[in-house]
Formats: C-alpha cells, structure tokens, sequence
C-alpha cells in the first residue's frame, strides 16, 4: 500500500500535540534517560551492550588508549517539519556542526571563561565534525535531508526517526552520525541514544529553535550547546550530577567531574556549592549539565577519555582519523629554545611532537644549553620491565587522587582508582641505589610530562599517564 504523502491539514500523528508548535522552553530538559530507561527494559540485548561500553569506559580510564591524533565524524540532519520556518536553512545547519567541533576541539570562543579551578580540567576532546560528502549509496550529498510532516511535534517515542510515523530514516548508524532536527514536544530541547541501542534509531534529535547560532535558534539556547551536549551522550557521557534527584550518591562515572547535588539551570554564579564539594563547587559550566548556552563551554580530560573509549569500542567503525593539525605558536617556539641544548632535537622523547622539534631546529635563537634531559642511571642499573612505566593494578593514589585534588577520591567523587608499583615493593626508609636511579628516572620523565604539558602538548590520554607516572613516583619516594 502507498504510503499516504504529508501535508498540512493539521492531522497530527501525535494525538497530544497541539496544532500551534510550542515555544522554546525557558529551562534546558533533556530525554536521553528516559529513551535509555526505555530500552533497558524493552530491548533485548540493550543492557549487555551498555555492560560492554562501560567496561570498555573503565579500562581506558585505568589503561589510556592509544588512539592518536584525531577523529572527524560525517554528519546527517534529517530536517523534518510542519511550517516553513522549521525547515532550517543550509547556513543554521552549517553553524552547528562549526560549533560542535569548536567545543569538542576546545576550540569555543568563551573556553577562558572557565573558572580558574576548574580551567586545568578542560580538555580537547580531540573530535571534529562534518556533513557528510556522499550518502549511503555512494552518491554526492550534501549532508541534509529535508521531509515534510503532518506531525505538529514529536517526543522522545523515536516517531521522528521512521518515515513510516512522519519522520526520515536514518543512514547506517555505523557509518555516520544522524541529527535529526524537528519540531519537539514536552518542553524537550533535546535527546540523544548511548552506544549500544537499534541502528535504525541511533543518534540525536534537537528541537528547530536551539539548532545552530543563527535563524530559528532562540534564546538561552541559541548558541547550539544543546546538539553538544546530546552528542555527548551519543559518545557516552552521562549527566554530570548522575541522575539521582538530589540525592549526591549518584556518578556519571568520571572521575575529575565534581560530585553535585542536581543539575543547574539557567546561568549560575561560581561557586555554586552543592554536595559539600566546596570550595569550587558544582562544575555548572560542563557541556554535560543543564545549564543555558551561554554558561556551559568544556568537557574534562576524564570525559574526553571516556568518549575516545567508545570510540575504540562501539563506535569504532564511524569517523576517519585526521591529524589534529599544528599547535604551536612561533612565540612558544623561541621561548623554549632559548632554555634548551642543540641536542634536545636529537634526544627527544620519543612521543615528543615532531612538528614542534622541526621548527625547533629551524629556529635562529636555539642555543645550546648543557643539559636538558637529566642524565639517567647506566642500563645495567635502570631495566625495568615494560610494564613498570604503565599504570599499575594496586597501587592507593595519593590523597585527592592522581594530579591533584581534582581527580579521585574527595569531593570531586568517583573514588581513587587503585594502583600498586609494578615492582611490588614500596618505598624503604633508606633507598637502595637501584631505587634512587629507578627515581631519577622517574623524575626525568615527570619533568618531560610537565615540559609538554606547558606548551600545551599532551593530550587527554598524556595527562593519565602522567598522573600515572607521578602516583608511582610518590610510592617509589614515600613523598
């Protein structure tokens, strides 16, 4: 039987709806739980695959991936509307996917309105975005699919993502990221589906009104936060506060991400103290709570490390690997080799950059110094396995966890994550030779971690090593 064309009769698929689209909601409300409640009860295979991305989320925040440089996903929005002004145009879309890699490259105009405390935590969740170039037969596209409805709006039911209840069809979840933008019910900005539900209903739906930074977006939500953070989701984030009321015992599984009472709305002042997390308080700012557009602008190394996980995992199979281009400025440059001997170029670490030891050699003002590498104890004393560098099983961090009172056990939740010195053996009160170069060895590489760190050269992935390096270093001392 043909399928009955759409039109504007005001017929409503949606037996709720009203025949006027409702306004933008004033409050930021978001439905992914509710959709992934839903599946945990009705869809048969939905929770061991959740099992499987949190386990996959747990090892890399205990072993880091390996994942290098970054990941541009192809994107489709699936624009379906009733009335002419929701069939957003080619620029408002454009718009979007600009923000979206803007604030998952951390790369946001506002990223230095992070309070103070918090501004170390912010990461380069190392993603980028584009509409997708060709469609799912191979054919040129640009990236936008555009459906007429006779639904006044939709909710979280997926209805939106089926052409048989007056929405479009998704493309292979597995090959590109599906947007659908629509008219939306139930004050829903937003909602989104975590890796592991149906193909066919894999991805994100945003209302037409907090879509992009120009056109229909309306005001608190017109600067495409929303679609940031329901893609967050979609690469396996939770709400920041965990989900459980008021209640301060739930986790959104991350560790540098404080513990806070519920989610914040509109624009809060800093701090906002919620949970006995003080004195900084709730991380409002994180694109992963409710807060307006205009107050939310990062993701933490620790959000960012679960979000590379599923996409070694689960989505593994979606997005190109880019390099993330160059980083570093001629100013940096100089500044470092004025402090830095010749021979660094040929001495580096091996996962120094490559592009900042090329102009490193190239620079006018390089002068040699004497030593920047401090000079490590013979072979036959420093050999230990491969493992030792790696973030061991048993070993207690430190108070405040790994780096700082940031990450680990305290008021910034998630609980220290136990590690033990690969060697077995603690700190003596008189270390023996072996211990002391083992030590120095250490201290070099801290002093690498740190190098990099300050001009701006480790990654997510870099900074748990180096907090790794560290934990294992205060054992090895009894520092």
């Amino acid at each position: 039987m043909a399928k009955k064309p759409p039109d504007d009769s005001g017929t409503d698929a949606n037996p709720n709806a009203s025949q006027v689209p409702p306004p933008t909601p004033i409050r930021r409300t978001c439905g992914t739980m509710q959709v992934h409640e839903r599946m945990l009860r009705t869809m048969p295979g939905y929770r061991e695959a959740r099992d499987l991305s949190e386990n996959n989320a747990l090892r890399a925040a205990i072993f880091p991936s390996q994942r290098t440089g970054c990941t541009k996903i192809p994107v489709v929005v699936h624009v379906v509307y009733k009335m002419a002004a929701q069939n957003i145009s080619d620029d408002q879309i454009k718009s979007q996917i600009a923000v979206l890699t803007a604030d998952f490259r951390k790369k946001n105009t506002d990223i230095g309105s992070v309070p103070a405390p918090f501004s170390p935590l912010a990461a380069d969740a190392r993603i980028e975005f584009e509409l997708a170039k060709t469609d799912p037969a191979g054919n040129a596209s640009t990236g936008i699919t555009r459906t007429s409805t006779n639904v006044n709006s939709f909710v979280d039911d997926d209805a939106v993502k089926s052409s048989a209840t007056g929405g479009a069809d998704a493309w292979p979840a597995d090959k590109y990221l599906n947007i659908w933008v629509c008219p939306l019910g139930n004050n829903l900005l937003g909602y989104a589906q975590f890796p592991g539900g149906l193909a066919a209903t894999d991805g994100v739906v945003i209302l037409h009104s907090a879509f992009g930074t120009t056109g229909t977006a309306a005001a608190p939500f017109n600067l495409g936060r929303t679609a940031t953070h329901e893609v967050g989701h979609w690469l396996n984030l939770r709400h920041i506060w965990g989900d459980d009321g008021s209640g301060c015992a739930g986790s959104d599984f991350v560790a540098d991400t404080p513990n806070q009472a519920s989610e914040n709305v509109g624009t809060p002042a800093f701090p906002h103290v919620s949970c006995g997390n003080g004195p900084n308080g709730d991380m409002f700012m994180n694109y992963m709570d409710y807060v307006d557009d205009v107050a939310m602008m990062m993701f933490t190394a620790g959000q960012v490390t679960r979000m590379q996980a599923t996409l070694d995992g689960l989505r593994s199979t979606i997005g190109t690997s880019i390099s993330c281009g160059k980083t570093i400025h001629k100013e940096i440059i100089k500044e470092f080799a004025k402090e830095h001997p010749k021979d660094f170029v040929k001495d580096r670490p091996k996962d120094f950059p490559k592009e900042f030891v090329k102009e490193l050699a190239k620079d006018p003002v390089f002068e040699p110094g004497k030593s920047f590498i401090a000079d490590l104890p013979p072979k036959s004393v420093f050999d230990p396995p491969k493992s030792f560098l790696e973030p061991p099983i048993d070993f207690p961090f430190p108070e405040g966890g790994p780096g700082g009172p940031f990450i680990g056990r305290g008021p910034y939740g998630g609980g220290a994550m136990p590690f033990v010195l690969a060697t077995g053996s603690g700190a003596s009160a008189e270390a023996s030779p072996e211990t002391a170069a083992v030590a120095q060895a250490y201290l070099a590489l801290l002093g690498h971690y740190a190098r990099l760190y300050a001009y701006g050269q480790l990654d997510a992935a870099g900074m748990q090593a180096w907090q790794a390096a560290m934990a294992a270093y205060q054992r090895l001392t009894g520092s």
